[in-house]
């Protein structure tokens, strides 16, 4: 039987059973420890050398070498926290942090989950490589839009757009056939996106038969294909009886930008429908238009609390500081959700006042109102900001960890430690967070070249 095992496992056997010396007469290659991992790394024998590595005590010095080859054969057998454990080796005090084994690591914590049992968890993963837009995970995301969960096919239809990758992607196309509208209008968002020209007559077709948004989405897409025409239909349908249709039109029509949309937007924030109104109230900060302030103004005046709070955000990402004295007013309101809105716009218009009041937020009992403290701090410099962001990853409630880690993924300061601490965490989508978050800060700071 002996004679018919590799080579490669005669020797793991003999280091388990007789000890380092004897493994190495046995497997009859190189004299040290590290040169064989090397060959079992190059051989694509990842399963042998981390077999290696657990012969070693981990009070042993080991080999940088001999350490890299074990993390990178961790990561790619998808088992990130033995591969964290070996990173905290190669890790000497001093030294900066390696992006090109961070990258990889970070990765491997998001894809790994991409077919996790839990349905938030493959959510998770797929809305942050959404967000991530990686050409290398192509394969993944495709296979996202086989998911059994709608919300995990339409982001996986989001990332194939954002990866730049619509115009080529064949199953992108066989989600316009998909079961759900919301799949449906993914997959042809991000086509349209991609320019792909010749789906203009499929398009055309569902703008003429479907009565819901999806026909929206539809004339959106033949919009951005060159039909102009297009957007006195989309503004047509921002005054339809279906509420729906409504806010799927104000949504198009904010992120189109067109001067003559503006209008429709503004008298949008006084429908009957509080959701109408909230998306009226976000597609004008979308919009972006000075004009917006006077309808932004009554919005911040509704009567219904998540009104208010989108109109704040909005009036901060109009960029005019004048607006400042209108989310003060809005730092008293009833809603600690509509003050925690207002103070991440003061801060967005550069007013750092706020933080004090985001630091109240951070302490507040509800976890939501905690987690949107954690998502102003990605404003507040890194320096005030670091210290609660640390105390909001250590918060009992996973919601504030999640966005205290995506927050830190906007920061520009040294918060490596921070997310690299995070991965440890006993949550899959705050870790799964805190990996996205640590490939925007490595893209942000290093080009790392993919490891050897």
């Amino acid at each position: 039987m002996v004679g018919r095992l590799s080579a490669s496992l005669v020797g793991i056997l003999a280091i388990l059973c007789l000890g380092w010396p004897s493994a190495v007469h046995a497997a009859g290659s190189s004299s040290t420890i590290e040169s064989q991992a090397g060959e079992l790394f190059k051989a694509g024998d990842y399963a042998a050398v981390t077999a290696l590595y657990r012969t070693q005590p981990s009070h042993t010095p080991a080999s940088r070498p001999f350490l890299r080859l074990s993390f990178l054969s961790f990561v790619r057998l998808g088992r990130t926290d033995e591969a964290l454990t070996v990173y905290t080796r190669l890790k000497l005090s001093g030294q900066s942090h390696d992006a090109a084994l961070l990258r990889p690591l970070a990765l491997a914590v998001i894809t790994n989950r991409v077919r996790d049992q839990k349905e938030h968890v493959r959510i998770a993963a797929y809305t942050t490589l959404a967000e991530l837009g990686l050409q290398e995970t192509k394969a993944i995301l495709e296979d996202g839009l086989l998911d059994s969960s709608v919300l995990v096919r339409a982001r996986a239809a989001e990332a194939i757009g954002k990866a730049g990758l619509a115009h080529k992607s064949g199953a992108l196309r066989r989600a316009l056939s998909d079961a759900m509208p919301t799949v449906r209008i993914a997959a042809m968002t991000a086509l349209a996106e991609g320019q792909a020209t010749d789906l203009t007559t499929r398009f055309t077709e569902i703008a003429r038969t479907d009565e819901g948004p999806e026909s929206i989405f539809a004339a959106a897409a033949l919009y951005k294909l060159g039909q102009s025409e297009r957007l006195s239909d989309i503004t047509g349908a921002a005054t339809l009886p279906d509420a729906d249709v409504r806010m799927a039109a104000l949504g198009v029509l904010g992120r189109l930008k067109r001067p003559s949309s503006l209008a429709v937007l503004s008298q949008a924030v006084y429908d009957p429908n509080p959701s109408v109104r909230a998306f009226a109230a976000g597609a004008l900060g979308e919009f972006g238009s000075p004009g917006g302030v006077a309808p932004l103004t009554h919005a911040i005046g509704d009567e219904i609390a998540m009104v208010r709070s989108v109109a704040a955000g909005s009036l901060s990402r109009l960029g005019i500081k004048d607006n400042r004295p209108l989310l003060h007013a809005l730092t008293r309101d009833p809603s600690w959700q509509v003050r925690a809105g207002a103070a991440e716009g003061l801060l967005r218009l550069g007013d750092t006042s706020a933080i004090q009041l985001i630091g109240e937020l951070a302490q507040h009992a509800d976890p939501s109102i905690r987690g949107a403290a954690a998502k102003a701090l990605s404003l507040v410099p890194e320096s005030q900001a670091a210290p609660m962001l640390k105390t909001l990853l250590h918060d009992q409630q996973p919601l504030p960890r999640l966005m205290a880690a995506m927050a830190l993924g906007k920061q520009t300061g040294t918060v490596l430690p921070l997310l690299i601490d995070a991965l440890r965490d006993s949550d899959e989508a705050v870790r799964i967070a805190a990996a996205g978050s640590l490939i925007r800060q490595l893209g942000r700071t290093q080009s790392p070249q993919p490891p050897r």
